[in-house]
């Protein structure tokens, strides 16, 4: 009785697969579905590779947050002034403009402001990082390795005229290949869906249920086509919203604080205010 020959390894069956080289970016984005169809891949890793492909595809513009939604601190800002910024941004890198406010003449680390708050005597221009400027133009795979080989988290956009676009991240570069990414700060990891901050505004995660959200606010609105508040907002404006994007909703000021190119996590929510009697 001959013995039964051995099961093929996983890397095996993948190398089979994909030895009909594929011919162009089509081709190899349907064997890796083919490959994903056939349990050689998993949706994480099949949502990864297809986000490298698309990285290479994609320029700064497409991604950067635009100029009028910049938190930018000037630099005759008092210390007391700059904190209450990094604190009710809670961004821990800002870029800092001069006597003219269309110039950036360096990033400012949130971390920084300990020194002052500290009491230590040092000049704000003193902690500045230099400020990295880039076209709009420039594609997102050679501003990864870029960012890599500097060892920078942040650059500023600058359109053909030279003047100020916007600003990436890293983290920014990253989302667009593996998701949002999430820190230990992160109100996304709480178990609380609303929570009241010390600005007086409700972080609501969008995966809240309507129901939830209409008894936190005294709300009527229906979850008859959609469950979440994240649902609402994308509905309301029939596309899913960008990052730091502000919409209202029956008096509702909402400003989405947390999204990506696949889902919203997080938005900013204003009660309506009273009229008074």
């Amino acid at each position: 009785m001959e013995p039964s020959p051995s099961r093929p390894s996983l890397l095996e069956r993948l190398s089979a697969l994909l030895m009909r080289e594929p011919e162009d970016r089509e081709q190899l984005v349907t064997l890796l579905h083919s490959a994903f169809e056939r349990n050689l891949l998993d949706a994480d890793a099949l949502s990864i590779i297809e986000g490298a492909l698309a990285v290479s595809d994609m320029q700064v513009r497409d991604i950067m947050v635009p100029r009028a939604q910049m938190q930018m601190i000037p630099i005759e800002a008092s210390a007391a002034d700059m904190t209450a910024t990094a604190i009710d941004t809670a961004h821990s890198r800002f870029p800092v403009t001069g006597d003219n406010k269309d110039d950036v003449i360096g990033i400012l680390l949130a971390k920084d402001l300990l020194r002052l708050q500290a009491g230590e005597d040092v000049a704000v221009r003193d902690m500045l990082r230099p400020a990295i400027f880039i076209p709009d133009s420039k594609r997102l795979n050679v501003l990864l390795r870029e960012f890599r080989a500097s060892h920078n988290h942040m650059a500023i956009v600058v359109d053909e005229y030279g003047g100020v676009a916007g600003l990436v991240t890293i983290e920014d570069v990253l989302e667009q290949i593996v998701g949002d990414i999430e820190d230990e700060y992160d109100f996304d990891e709480t178990s609380d869906n609303i929570l009241l901050d010390h600005a007086g505004h409700y972080r609501v995660k969008a995966t809240t249920e309507i129901a939830d959200f209409n008894a936190a606010f005294d709300t009527h609105f229906s979850d008859e086509e959609y469950d979440t508040f994240g649902g609402l907002v994308i509905h309301h404006l029939g596309r899913l919203p960008k990052r730091g994007e502000n919409v209202q909703i029956d008096g509702l000021r909402i400003q989405v604080l947390r999204a990506d190119s696949r889902r919203v996590h997080t938005l900013l929510v204003d009660r309506p205010q009273t009229p008074a009697a």
